[in-house]
């Protein structure tokens, strides 16, 4: 018999809709390289998609393709795109999607777009095949990479200066590649966990129905809630997706399911602090990275945590880290 709680009511409760660039925080193009797989696609943009169903608006994507027609893939079947691959921004993130005969249709002009995109620090990525495509373009120096086990070999005599990794997708700094098929979920939680967090990626993979993968040195920064209510995980997903636009417990506590009063007890006892306590941490940890780790200032990390007040931001601050949030800007990325 099913748990009345199972039942998560959504603030979009069938499918938010398709976000245009200018809409969501981040954007993913994606060249589709003909007789690309569709399975690596659509495992690609799920998860994107279902993580815009936790209360805001995450991602959008474009598909792109060399000429801006449409493109058929390995199974046949022809997949219109947004527009052509030379039309991407400079400081793009573009993932490379290619299967059986990756190099056929590439052309100097396609790889050129790879090196622009590189070179004005832009995110890469390739599945399947595509890491031929992007080595050959001359982007993967440095990085460790990822591909699918047939094509290892092969990689490996005509690129014996590059590391190819065993892990089924490797997230490398400015590059990602994988193995494509269903690696295309476990990459995209793997960038929904580090941009959001764990929990939210949990909860994405559990809406799929996907058991998450994690490459081997992760272990530290992928922390599992395996052992929490379900109701307390779509909490922590839900404070999560909104560390910079803070919603109120009652609205938490009705996206989880849950009363306020049974989720502060729940929490009490896992984490010994409440809903209020723990959402505060989390978008006060967030301003302390933002503080440390760039040159952001203090009221732009303010902002980006979903504080309204400065005042009442700085005391918070000082309270949990012992120092102002100036005196952490000032030490600067170390």
């Amino acid at each position: 018999m099913q748990d009345s709680h199972e039942v998560w009511p959504y603030p979009r409760p069938d499918s938010p809709p398709l976000l245009s660039p200018d809409q969501a925080e981040h954007t993913l193009d994606v060249w589709l390289v003909p007789k690309f797989s569709m399975l690596t696609l659509f495992c690609m943009l799920e998860p994107l998609r279902v993580a815009n169903r936790f209360g805001r608006d995450l991602f959008a994507w474009r598909l792109r393709s060399a000429d801006g027609e449409g493109v058929v893939a390995s199974n046949g079947v022809c997949i219109e795109v947004d527009g052509e691959l030379a039309a991407v921004p400079d400081a793009a993130h573009l993932m490379v999607v290619s299967s059986y005969e990756a190099e056929a249709e590439v052309t100097a002009r396609d790889r050129a777009v790879l090196r622009r995109v590189a070179a004005h620090g832009g995110w890469l990525g390739g599945l399947d095949t595509a890491p031929f495509i992007l080595a050959r373009a001359g982007v993967l120096e440095g990085y460790r990479v990822a591909l699918h086990w047939e094509s290892v070999p092969a990689f490996r005599r005509e690129f014996p200066q590059l590391r190819v990794s065993g892990e089924r997708y490797e997230s490398d700094g400015l590059r990602q590649t994988g193995a494509g098929g269903t690696t295309g979920i476990d990459m995209m939680l793997d960038r929904i966990a580090r941009d959001y967090g764990p929990a939210l990626a949990d909860a994405v993979g559990r809406q799929l129905v996907h058991h998450r993968h994690e490459a081997s040195d992760e272990d530290e920064r992928q922390v599992r809630y395996a052992g929490l209510p379900r109701s307390v995980v779509r909490s922590l997903a839900t404070m999560e997706a909104n560390l910079a636009q803070a919603l109120p417990i009652p609205e938490i506590c009705r996206m989880a399911g849950q009363s306020q009063r049974q989720l502060t007890r729940l929490f009490l006892a896992h984490f010994g602090e409440t809903p209020k306590g723990c959402y505060l941490g989390m978008r006060l940890d967030r301003a302390q990275r933002l503080l440390a780790g760039s040159h952001c200032r203090v009221t732009e990390a303010a902002m980006a945590s979903g504080f309204q007040h400065l005042a009442h931001f700085s005391r918070a601050y000082r309270a949990r880290f012992s120092e102002t949030p100036r005196d952490t800007a000032a030490r600067g990325p170390g």
